[in-house]
């Protein structure tokens, strides 16, 4: 939770306090002042004035108090010239105008009165009545300041922590000016001055100190100290714990209005620290302290609507409040807002703006959004790819820890996107990223270990690592994990571990898994056999298009094995393999084209599918492609062709094509 500078402003500007040291006396006698006044005495004059001001024994009376001080003020008398100032600036008695103010606060400043240097030195600061000017400004705080008035005092001590009117920052001298107002008594510089002390500013740190000067700025009602005591109770500084203290601080200086009083106040509730977590109670004061444009606010406020805590879901009114504290450069706001542009949530789709986003919150340093932004310029969404930025960005956010950059500057360097391509500082960054548990890394980094690329190829690393990322349930890798348990590969071979990998990736659609996983049933290997289990998650795998699945699918259908025997359907998943290549299911399809089982006889087709099995390397098909060669079954007969196929089964050691070739010798001796 956050402390906050008070700086110059309405807090610190004029008000209706403007008298100098009490005018009024035991002995005082109104008759004796009027009888001076009326003789041109000035001092007589303005005091008089401060009589019909203030409604000192006489009844309240703006226009007679500047008719006195107008007569004190042309006789060159400060105080009352500074009042003058006032009731123009006012418009009290007088004006309003902000320009005669400042000529009135100019005679009784150069006169050296000490209230009206400081209130000078706030028009020239805020620019009311003159042209706003912080360098003007600090020579009359300076002034002031030097007399011993706490405002200017405390003014001086924020020019200096800010480096306004031209001077270089100084932690130091801030403290010291926030020292003398403080010990004065003036809340805001108690506050400021705690701030040193709590941050290590300009002092030594201490949280006692600071703890001491909230104290006094809290007891005099001021709703900053009040928070950053509730912040020193909730953390421990310079105090014992004491989290039902800071939610009690905290409430007093929300109540007061302190938008960061009420943001912390909304964060116990939120989160449940010193009272009952209460989301509907944490919604109304992140809406107060947002209200008040405070950014951290606006940003838990779009959270709560997006996570329907304390209220309805709404992602519309999410993205407004997201958006309200991104355009004053809060950087988890920017990143959000870049997330809803990025996913079309409460807002259009629209990558260019997701990419903005990103980039703003990026700049701010936000890891996350500079990994995003990596990504947009990685795919060329949003912006125009480009991989050596990139590159750059992932770098950003892989060197503050952000995982997901790291595997990703793995990759740049594994394909050469936008750097130098390196094996090893592709498995450096990757192993960063998985030893942070980020599994897709530890899932590369697994296949680095197998394969031996920028690493030493060491096969129980890789089974360690895939079974860490399978853990974490990253189907790819409980594949991997379950295809090392089932070959002993890095681990002693397991079959029940084998299974237990391949179920947990099936279940999550991996269409490799599903079909190991059909296997296994089919074969009794690893499980006990079981034909209806194998359709089941044959039947998953094939519907995802797994070739080998939908040729064992047709298979069962062919024979009844697990479901009720179809010829029909047994031809329709070969036939699905069979167009994605598969070797054995074109085999399968040709013979049921040949034979007419589960389709219409088709010689033409049969051998058509006997071919392509044949040019795979099937021997059963190059027997049968040979045979129809020879007998004229779909093709011109042809005993060449014939003799050809049956000579590559032979080679194969088919007794059946050896035995065609030892007849079709005969017919070669026979022609003529």
């Amino acid at each position: 939770m956050n402390q906050n500078t008070i700086l110059p402003g309405a807090d610190t500007g004029r008000d209706d306090c403007f008298s100098r040291e009490s005018i009024l006396e035991e002995d005082f006698c109104l008759e004796e002042c009027l009888a001076a006044a009326e003789a041109g005495d000035p001092g007589a004059q303005g005091v008089l004035g401060d009589c019909y001001q203030y409604g000192w024994f006489v009844k309240k009376d703006y226009a007679a108090a500047v008719a006195w001080y107008e007569k004190a003020a042309k006789q060159g008398n400060a105080a009352a010239q500074r009042s003058l100032g006032w009731c123009w600036s006012k418009g009290r008695g007088v004006g309003p105008s902000e320009k005669k103010a400042i000529f009135w606060y100019t005679k009784a400043a150069e006169g050296g009165d000490a209230d009206a240097q400081h209130n000078l030195g706030v028009d020239y600061d805020y620019g009311r009545g003159v042209k706003e000017d912080k360098a003007q400004a600090l020579i009359w705080y300076r002034k002031a300041a030097e007399q011993g008035h706490e405002w200017s005092q405390y003014n001086l001590g924020v020019f200096y922590e800010r480096g306004y009117g031209g001077l270089e920052q100084d932690w130091q001298k801030a403290a010291e000016w926030y020292a003398k107002s403080a010990a004065q008594g003036f809340p805001d510089a108690q506050h400021n001055l705690g701030n040193c002390y709590y941050r290590g500013q300009g002092v030594e740190q201490s949280f006692e100190k600071a703890v001491k000067w909230y104290r006094e700025a809290a007891g005099q009602g001021n709703s900053w100290a009040m928070s950053q005591l509730g912040v020193c109770y909730e953390n421990g500084q310079g105090v014992e714990q004491d989290l039902s203290r800071a939610v009690a601080f905290y409430r007093e200086g929300a109540q007061k209005g302190n938008a960061t009083a009420q943001h912390n106040l909304a964060g116990c509730y939120y989160y449940g620290t010193g009272v009952e977590q209460d989301y509907k109670n944490a919604f109304t004061w992140y809406e107060k302290a947002a209200k008040q444009g405070y950014a951290y606010a606006q940003y838990m406020l779009g959270l709560c609507y997006e996570e329907a805590k304390g209220v309805e879901h709404d992602q519309h009114s999410a993205v407004v409040w997201y958006k309200r504290a991104a355009e004053q450069g809060y950087d988890y706001a920017e990143y959000a807002l870049g997330l809803c542009y990025d996913q079309g949530t409460g807002v259009e789709q629209d990558s260019a703006q997701a990419a903005q986003w990103y980039e703003r919150a990026a700049v701010h340093g936000d890891a996350s959004a500079q990994c995003n932004l990596a990504c947009c310029y990685k795919d060329g969404e949003g912006v125009a790819q480009d991989y050596r930025k990139a590159a750059e960005w992932f770098r950003k956010a892989a060197e503050q820890g952000e995982p997901n950059a790291q595997n990703n500057l793995g990759w740049c360097y594994e394909k050469g996107k936008g750097v130098e391509q390196s094996d090893t500082l592709a498995a450096e960054w990757c192993k960063k990223a998985a030893e942070q548990g980020n599994s897709q890394a530890q899932y590369n980094l697994a296949i680095y270990y197998e394969r031996g690329t920028g690493v030493e190829q060491d096969l129980t690393q890789a089974a360690k690592w895939y079974e860490k990322a399978a853990e974490q349930g990253h189907a790819p890798a409980q594949y991997e994990a379950a295809c090392c348990y089932d070959s002993g590969s890095g681990v002693a071979q397991d079959g029940a571990k084998a299974l237990e990998w391949f179920r947990k990736a099936a279940q999550q659609g991996h269409r490799d898994a599903q079909f190991r996983l059909g296997f296994c049933y089919k074969n009794g290997e690893h499980a006990e056999q079981d034909y209806a289990q194998a359709v089941l998650w044959y039947r998953k795998a094939a519907e995802q298009g797994h070739m080998s699945a939908q040729n064992d699918l047709g298979f069962l259908y062919k024979k009844g094995y697990g479901v009720e025997q179809d010829s029909a359907q047994a031809a329709v998943w070969y036939a699905k393999a069979a167009a994605q290549g598969h070797m054995q299911a074109q085999l399968n399809l040709g013979i049921a084209y040949i034979t007419g089982n589960g389709v219409a006889q088709d010689d033409r087709k049969a051998a058509l599918w006997f071919a392509k099995a044949a040019v795979q390397g099937s021997v059963t098909a190059q027997y049968n492609l040979g045979l129809c060669y020879e007998t004229g079954r779909g093709v011109e007969p042809d005993v060449y062709a014939a003799t050809e196929w049956y000579e590559k089964a032979a080679e194969q050691g088919d007794a059946k094509a050896q035995a065609a070739l030892e007849r079709l010798e005969e017919y070669w001796e026979d022609e003529p």
